[in-house]
């Protein structure tokens, strides 16, 4: 078995501080605990109707890509004042998407998923990493990132035993720039019945490579970049640097040094040396134009099955900021010939990110 193990033992290993509940609708939620003693027995009062997702997948015959459709999202929650925000804690005879009147990190199956139901199949689930509806990943303890590797891992490892499960893409996006539509700090992991084509294309790219060179695409990446002018930040077992054909101005790579495909097989040393790192990271971005930067971030993965072993766990991070109070957009180059253009030199952010430790 390859080193991204879904069986029971790392379910197992993972269980102390963890509760499934389920809300009104019948979908799962589940409490990560930072510490035990906690009470997680509070019902779920809305008059919720069944949870019925009613998403479809169509191939794109020109591309061979498979597209979503998942138009029952039009109705979903978008930018609602912070008093009527779903994710926050249910108090004061507000009713939220958590029952409970305080919580660390809770997953629940998202109420208006993009994947999910016949005949799409797939899940999509919320991650909250506070309660606190101010805050952000880049402001959170250190025991807080344990619960939220915790949290991530418990998924990967369940939702990747799922029949209907060929990928799990673990994400967040952060900012109304983006086009996020809830601000309390939150992400997401999708559980898609197929490998999404940037994952397949890697993976194909990494097969190529190892038949032609016998070893492994991304730990050849990661001994030349470990010595080379794009390092951001490293610690004893991680290192985070800036892409030598970065697509953003300002993008991020954290790899382990070691070879492991998945979150499932970091020991808990090393998940929390690797949160650690990416926060710092995150921080980084913020000081970089003194304000809190807008970011997409996702964790590069194994695919469920025999192809596990090519791939190389990473967490992969960009903000849109260019400069200071001007955005990257993707334009034609970018979305009609998938040719993107970079306003920075790699080494150059690299240097800048450096600076803003």
């Amino acid at each position: 078995m390859t080193e991204f193990d879904t069986g029971d033992d790392v379910l197992d290993s993972l269980s102390p501080l963890r509760t499934p509940v389920l809300l009104a609708d019948s979908r799962e939620l589940i409490y990560f605990d930072d510490e035990p003693g906690h009470d997680r027995s509070a019902p779920d009062l809305r008059p919720l109707p069944a949870h019925k997702p009613r998403s479809e997948l169509r191939l794109d015959p020109v591309t061979g890509e498979w597209v979503v459709m998942a138009a029952h999202r039009q109705d979903r929650t978008h930018l609602p004042a912070q008093s009527e925000c779903p994710l926050c804690p249910s108090a004061g005879g507000r009713h939220s998407e958590i029952p409970a009147a305080d919580y660390h990190v809770v997953t629940f199956e998202n109420r208006f998923p993009s994947l999910g139901g016949a005949p799409a199949g797939g899940r999509c689930e919320v991650v909250c990493f506070t309660s606190d509806h101010d805050a952000s990943f880049s402001v959170l303890p250190d025991r807080r990132l344990e619960t939220v590797a915790r949290a991530w891992t418990d998924r990967t490892a369940e939702l990747s035993r799922r029949p209907d499960t060929e990928y799990v893409f673990v994400f967040e996006n952060r900012g109304v720039e983006i086009g996020t539509t809830l601000h309390h700090p939150h992400g997401q992991i999708y559980a898609y019945p197929f490998v999404p084509a940037s994952a397949a294309r890697a993976l194909e790219t990494a097969r190529r490579h190892r038949a032609e060179r016998g070893s492994c695409l991304f730990c050849g990446i990661v001994a030349a970049e470990r010595a080379a002018e794009r390092v951001v930040a490293r610690s004893d077992r991680f290192v985070a640097f800036v892409p030598e054909a970065a697509r953003w101005p300002y993008e991020v790579h954290v790899y382990p040094y070691r070879h492991v495909t998945g979150l499932p097989g970091l020991d808990a040393g090393e998940r929390l040396e690797l949160m650690v790192l990416y926060r710092d990271v995150l921080r980084r971005f913020d000081r970089l134009f003194d304000a809190p930067a807008p970011y997409v971030a996702h964790l590069q993965q194994a695919p469920v099955g025999e192809d596990a072993d090519l791939a190389h766990l990473s967490i992969r991070v960009f903000t849109p900021r260019r400069a200071e109070g001007k955005l990257k957009y993707l334009a034609a180059s970018e979305t009609g010939a998938g040719a993107f253009i970079n306003d920075v030199l790699p080494e150059e952010a690299a240097r800048r990110l450096r600076a803003a430790g």
